[in-house]
């Protein structure tokens, strides 16, 4: 049978583990309240200027900006993978890093950019000479300052080094407990097909390119703080549910570990009494 004092010493250790989990759980809560928040008024903002774009791109017929222009599926492509930089959200950076890695079989000629610790920890170890880029501890401040550098980066880079497209796997956040896994491509700019688009003729100043060239790089600003909210909201989503998960079974441990240790106690104040019966019966 266990030593009672082990037996007690585990409750102990469990109870404490418990305290823990429950207040990141409350963390991960207040977190995610936030980044919600952030969201809401992130969304509209981008779709916003997604639609200027297109109506632009209707209206300019005889453009062809490079971040607007449609290209094909052959040649060079970068890809950006967004995880978490920390651990404990249950298979949030799993699934991610699973997707990815078979996104990377199916496409042979491409770069990665990596956002998050988890992510570039794990292809850094299978896949480190695919990747031009990397971005960890972005998420400990989420400040758009930090976002708009890492756009800037991107544009430049997807300028520069000619790449046919860039797209972005990443959690998009639906809820509390549902995060849906998302391969989006970000450049060249797909703009919403919308009913709303105007029909009138305008007067660009200075110039249509230039102001492509300015909303453009808008939107990838936006766009890519949008992703990196709903990254986070996940993450914390995620977290908050491991978490609860992980409280509620350290409260069914515990449960049980007292049961065990009721029971051992019972037990050896039972083998004591009988014996300190039989040594009286010996007396006797």
């Amino acid at each position: 049978m266990a030593n009672i004092r082990d037996i007690k010493t585990r409750i102990e250790s469990v109870k404490s583990t418990k305290q823990i989990t429950n207040a990141m759980k409350m963390v991960a809560a207040s977190k995610l309240r936030k980044a919600q928040e952030k969201i809401i008024n992130a969304r509209p903002f981008a779709n916003h200027i997604n639609m200027m774009l297109q109506t632009l791109k209707l209206k300019n017929k005889t453009s062809l900006h490079p971040l607007l222009s449609e290209t094909s599926d052959e040649g060079k492509k970068a890809f950006i993978v967004v995880t978490s930089d920390r651990g404990l959200c249950g298979s949030f950076n799993s699934a991610l890093i699973r997707n990815a890695m078979h996104y990377l079989k199916k496409n042979t000629n491409i770069d990665i950019i990596c956002i998050g610790k988890k992510g570039y920890d794990y292809i850094r170890k299978h896949s480190s000479n695919k990747i031009i880029a990397s971005y960890v501890t972005l998420f400990n401040e989420m400040d758009f300052s930090i976002s708009k550098d890492v756009a800037e980066q991107i544009i430049n880079l997807y300028l520069s080094e000619n790449y046919n497209k860039i797209e972005i796997l990443y959690n998009e956040f639906k809820s509390a407990i549902q995060q849906n896994i998302t391969v989006k491509q970000l450049l060249p700019i797909i703009p919403l097909e919308s009913e709303t688009i105007s029909t009138l003729d305008f007067l660009y100043e200075p110039d249509e390119d230039t102001i492509i060239e300015e909303l453009g790089r808008k939107y990838i600003d936006v766009e890519i703080w949008r992703i990196m909210l709903e990254s986070s909201a996940a993450e914390q989503g995620a977290r908050m549910t491991a978490m609860d998960s992980a409280t509620e079974n350290a409260a069914e441990l515990i449960d049980k570990l007292t049961l065990f240790y009721n029971r051992a106690r019972q037990a050896r104040i039972t083998k004591e009494i009988i014996e300190i019966a039989s040594g009286a019966e010996a007396i006797k």
